[in-house]
């Protein structure tokens, strides 16, 4: 068995780890695995660099972390690569566009146009399950920007300003399925030129999904807070959707992206040997977006879970949501 190289995702962030070492060889190994289970409860997120570039190899990683969830919109694009017996491997896939009329998915920060841009978010946030994990991996990327960031929610707890802090306890925050960043409501802090064409292929799927409902802070078994708010996809307070509640909703998420800066957030540099896995109920993520020239292509897993906080609006299950999803 090969031993891992484990060191620090960077010296002053307090979260993170990176891992050398795993492959083919080890990635079954009984003691490996439990060994990077340790490391990701107490990271939230590990970089592995030096890894096969493959589906495959992305497969059997992710379940090392658990059994792999498909992805429960039926218009999210799947990898082929890895065929049906392994479902869940969605492709993004963003092509160069060089047409200064196509504004399909752009926004426009500081004066600049950016494709593949995503707002602060955590996965699943539309779903009443929240799904343990992501693993993700670039097939392609841009030759500058694309970064992926990621934002830890037990240390946002303790940077968060008390007063605003204070009143989020016990408060639920209500999510949607729509991803239009032109319907973007929270925390918007960029402007949306059009809508990626999946956005409104979603729609129909939109309309099936009740809204999902999420603590704005919990409690992890290990005794942390974590504040976990992703403006993007949010719809406001429950029980405080009223002009009062949407001020104050609109002064969280503002303060989430003033926080979510400098060092106190980790962007990833991409090379093609590296996937991520990062704690979903824990950590919030986002992508800067790059220029439209350039083409970009992630592909992620999700590995199943759920905290147990998450409730549908019209007390729904996802099962019966799913079977009128076609």
């Amino acid at each position: 068995m090969s031993e891992l190289k484990i060191s620090k995702l960077k010296e002053d962030l307090p979260f993170g780890a990176r891992v050398d070492g795993v492959g083919w060889n080890n990635i079954n190994d009984t003691a490996v695995r439990a060994q990077l289970n340790g490391l990701f409860e107490e990271h939230g997120l590990l970089v592995f660099e030096n890894m096969e570039p493959s589906s495959k190899m992305q497969v059997a990683l992710s379940e090392v972390f658990g059994s792999l969830k498909d992805h429960p919109t039926k218009s999210t694009p799947r990898d082929g690569d890895v065929g049906d017996a392994h479902p869940g491997v969605i492709d993004m896939h963003s092509l160069p566009n060089e047409d200064p009329n196509n504004v399909d998915g752009l926004v426009e920060i500081d004066g600049k146009r950016l494709a593949r841009f995503s707002p602060w978010h955590f996965d699943h946030c539309y779903n009443d399950e929240l799904n343990r994990a992501g693993v993700l991996r670039a097939a392609i990327n841009a030759p500058e920007g694309g970064r992926t960031g990621f934002a830890d929610g037990i240390d946002l707890y303790k940077r968060f300003p008390a007063a605003l802090r204070d009143k989020l306890e016990k408060l639920n925050i209500i999510y949607t399925l729509d991803i239009r960043l032109t319907k973007m409501r929270f925390g918007v802090n960029f402007k949306a030129l059009g809508d990626v064409p999946q956005a409104r292929a979603m729609l129909h799927e939109v309309a099936m999904f009740p809204r999902a409902m999420h603590p704005a802070i919990w409690t992890r078994a290990s005794g942390e807070k974590v504040l976990h708010i992703g403006p993007w996809m949010s719809e406001g307070i429950e029980h405080h959707e009223d002009p009062a509640g949407e001020a104050f909703f609109e002064e969280v998420c503002q303060t989430i992206n003033e926080l979510c800066t400098g060092n106190a957030v980790y962007w990833h540099d991409w090379r093609p040997t590296d996937m991520l896995i990062w704690d979903n109920w824990r950590l919030l993520h986002a992508v800067e977006g790059c220029d439209p020239k350039y083409e970009r292509r992630t592909l992620r897993t999700t590995i199943k879970g759920d905290y147990g906080l998450g409730y549908f609006e019209d007390g729904k299950k996802i099962g019966e949501v799913m079977r009128n999803v076609v």
